[in-house]
């Protein structure tokens, strides 16, 4: 009689249980079972430092875009990006230098008028433009996957970029009051540089309380007139400070450290030469760099932590 020899082939496989299905009421069951994330989850923190410098382009390309579109309406177009804080500048020395004599004491006045108001409109603009930079492009934000911080860098790039074409007004009015070109110029680079850090920083923070309170919009223009009263646009905080010894304390430590006021000081400082950069104290640079870090990376890190919750609602 032949033997029937069993090959591993022929032996039966132990049939194996399925999974229990989730049940139809559990979506985080089913999501987990076939490997489903969240939409629009917040990614880890360098994650998103990555996708944002991957995104650079982009910022750099819809910056220019608003910049081009914002006064393609008006018949004097891009003329309006210089000539605006000029007539600022120019009620300012009406109303402060001529008639409350803020001038006097004050060598090159204008020169000093102009450059403190280019200076505080750079921080203004980017702060406003920030407010609305989520709930202003809800459309594009529901619409596409980016990170967010994308559009509050990029509205004070627009500034940056829009400075930087009143920054040739500015020469040519320095150098209409006799002004001389210095080496101390070049310290305006890392003096904006600086200043944009910290204006990104802060627009970061008021998009992201924008996108949740709309009213901020409403409110921040009486926020920056007060702001700017006390940052030295008009006046010398060095004149009110060493004729006011007997202020509090308190109040010449808010003047001295304000951070308007510190980038204004540089870039005084740098441009006029009446203003030797060479006597600038050396905590100003210190709080330059100090209010840069702190409204940059602190307002980098408040904007990311909501970064799931824009757009929706």
């Amino acid at each position: 009689m032949s033997q029937v020899l069993d090959t591993p082939s022929s032996v039966p496989e132990p049939v194996r249980a399925p999974a229990p299905a989730p049940p139809d009421d559990d979506p985080a069951a089913l999501a987990a079972r076939y490997g489903l994330t969240v939409s629009g989850a917040r990614p880890s923190l360098p994650a998103y430092v990555r996708d944002l410098w991957a995104r650079r382009h982009f910022i750099t390309a819809f910056a220019t875009a608003k910049l081009t579109a914002q006064y393609s309406q008006a018949k004097l177009g891009q003329v309006w990006q210089v000539a605006t804080p000029l007539l600022n500048a120019a009620v300012y020395y009406f109303i402060f230098g001529v008639l409350m004599g803020t001038s006097r004491g004050v060598p090159d006045y204008v020169p000093f008028l102009v450059t403190g108001v280019f200076v505080w409109t750079f921080t203004q603009s980017s702060i406003m433009a920030g407010t609305r930079a989520i709930s202003g492009s809800l459309g594009l934000v529901r619409a596409l996957h980016f990170p967010r911080a994308a559009l509050p860098v990029s509205y004070a790039l627009q500034q940056l970029q829009q400075l930087l074409f009143s920054m040739a007004a500015l020469v040519v009015i320095l150098l209409c009051f006799g002004v001389p070109v210095g080496v101390s110029w070049l310290l305006a680079v890392p003096a904006l540089a600086l200043q944009f850090v910290f204006n990104a920083g802060v627009a970061m923070i008021v998009a992201r309380l924008g996108a949740k309170t709309p009213d901020i919009a409403q409110l921040m223009p009486f926020v920056l007139r007060t702001w700017m009263y006390v940052s030295g646009v008009m006046w010398s905080i060095d004149r009110v400070l060493s004729g006011h010894q007997d202020m509090p304390r308190v109040v010449l430590l808010a003047l001295e450290c304000n951070p308007a006021a510190v980038y204004i000081d540089l870039m005084r400082f740098a441009l006029i030469d009446s203003f030797d950069a060479g006597q600038l104290p050396h905590h100003v640079w210190a709080l330059a760099v100090g209010w840069a870090l702190l409204a940059g990376v602190g307002g980098f890190i408040y904007f990311w932590k909501a970064e799931e919750t824009y757009g929706r609602g």
